[in-house]
């Protein structure tokens, strides 16, 4: 539940942050999805953290194990315990990343293979799939905001004016949140079309 102390007339820029740090949040959430979607470059984010079923749990990769790119299109995973190499194997092959893993016994190498263009058209849709649920991140805390402001005016703490010009204020911060996450999107499906 947010919460925050409207003053009638009084200074916006908390509001304004406020609001911000909300949005922020499915906007960097966005930003982490995004170093996962594979552009033809190796990267550790692009595995770190499948989940493994090991120990009676699922934990993430970067905790179970070492993760190195130490060229372009290969990643390597080398397992903390050897015991549970399978189950790495596994979780990787099973992932969305579409590779196939190969095993030397203490050491498991993903070779990333050249992205063809169904997979480029593959990637490209959750690419967008991610940017919805950053866009529904971002009007889910435009709806709590809105609701605070309205509960505020129902209170009679604002007045009908002060509370329209919150509403006016959220808009306009919902509007470049949401403007953010497009441009993010469309640079990441420059990459993904080039390479």
């Amino acid at each position: 539940m947010l919460t925050f102390t409207f003053t009638e007339g009084g200074p916006t820029k908390p509001f304004e942050a406020f609001i911000e740090a909300e949005m922020d949040k499915s906007l960097k959430h966005f930003e982490k999805e995004l170093t996962k979607i594979r552009t033809g470059r190796a990267h550790t984010s692009m595995v770190e953290d499948i989940k493994v079923a090991c120990y009676g749990s699922y934990m993430p990769l970067k905790e179970v194990a070492g993760i190195s790119a130490p060229e372009a299109g290969l990643l390597i995973v080398q397992p903390w315990d050897t015991t549970i190499i399978t189950e790495i194997e596994k979780a990787i092959s099973s992932s969305d990343l579409g590779v196939n893993p190969a095993t030397d016994g203490a050491i498991i190498r993903i070779p990333l293979p050249r992205m063809s263009t169904a997979r480029r058209e593959e990637l490209s849709k959750v690419l967008f799939q991610r940017l919805e649920e950053c866009k529904i991140g971002i009007r889910n805390a435009r709806k709590d905001v809105h609701t605070l402001i309205r509960d505020t005016e129902k209170a009679k703490k604002v007045s009908e004016d002060y509370s329209k010009r919150l509403q006016d204020i959220l808009q306009k911060i919902t509007d470049k949140f949401t403007d953010l996450g497009d441009k993010l999107a469309q640079k990441k499906h420059t990459e993904i079309k080039e390479l």
